[in-house]
């Protein structure tokens, strides 16, 4: 069996808010389907990231989410000038990525992240 991710789902109380907070982080909408779900691509691959609204009241999410690129520290700096809070600026990690960590607005926690060649191939990856 070979598998890809395709794409990741998560409940959001408030579509056009998270869709607008979405779109502002730098995704590209590619599917609105009002009131209940939106779809996202990155700009850079192929992964598709989408929000569907919640039947009941969604609680406090424990996901994490990353999204990497290459330039983090001026995407977090340009962030910053359109108003993103961060919990963390760009902080090397003992894991050899350098991360950054905001909330959407239903707490949900995005990592922006750089990690190169230690995303897949860290020095204590299984042979």
């Amino acid at each position: 069996m070979k598998l890809n991710l395709n794409q990741i789902t998560i409940t959001v109380a408030n579509l056009q808010r998270s869709i607008d907070f979405y779109t502002r982080l730098g995704l590209q909408q590619i599917v609105h389907n009002p009131p209940t779900y939106a779809r996202f691509v990155c700009p850079d691959g192929n992964t598709t990231f989408s929000l569907h609204t919640a039947d009941t009241p969604t609680p406090p999410s424990t996901t994490w989410i990353y999204f990497e690129t290459s330039t983090l520290n001026e995407d977090v700096a340009a962030l910053q000038q359109q108003g993103f809070i961060f919990q963390q600026l760009p902080t090397d990690q003992p894991w050899l990525w350098r991360e950054a960590r905001l909330q959407d607005t239903d707490g949900t926690t995005i990592i922006l992240y750089h990690a190169g060649e230690n995303r897949q191939n860290p020095p204590w990856r299984l042979q």
